[in-house]
């Protein structure tokens, strides 16, 4: 029998289906992605020529949120254990590279406050992350 003979089945498998349904998938997830932060949600302050914070992977993420409760990446931590909680999502990491991401509607003095518990756990050079001016949502 050949195969294009009547009668006969084909069991070739067809992957075009599956291509283009991995491809749709690899694009959502590409779109998708820089709108999966860690942390909290905070309401960024407004700048009009905001730092280019780097690469995010290699960052650890210290939010404050509305209520002034600290995190760090997707994890709230108290006060008195945030030396603690800091060092520990560091690890062993050569040259960590420390954010914060402070709610614009909380006082400045409680931001410079995280960025003195920050320095004073060991980590200097600090970086504030904040959005540009007229941008909407809570981008960076």
């Amino acid at each position: 029998m050949r195969l294009g003979e009547p009668g006969k089945v084909n069991s070739s498998i067809n992957v075009t289906p599956l291509v283009d349904v991995v491809l749709c998938l690899l694009i959502i997830f590409m779109v998708m992605a820089p709108e999966m932060r860690k942390g909290p949600d905070v309401k960024l302050p407004d700048t009009q020529t905001p730092v280019s914070q780097g690469d995010e992977r290699s960052q650890i993420l210290v939010s404050i949120d509305e209520s002034g409760q600290l995190w760090i990446d997707d994890k709230r931590v108290d006060v008195d254990k945030f030396d603690a909680a800091l060092r520990a999502a560091v690890g062993n990491q050569t040259e960590p590279k420390v954010v914060i991401r402070g709610d614009a509607r909380l006082q400045f003095s409680e931001v410079r406050g995280a960025m003195i518990a920050v320095q004073q756990a060991g980590f200097p050079g600090v970086r504030l992350i904040s959005k540009k001016a007229g941008k909407s949502g809570g981008g960076d």
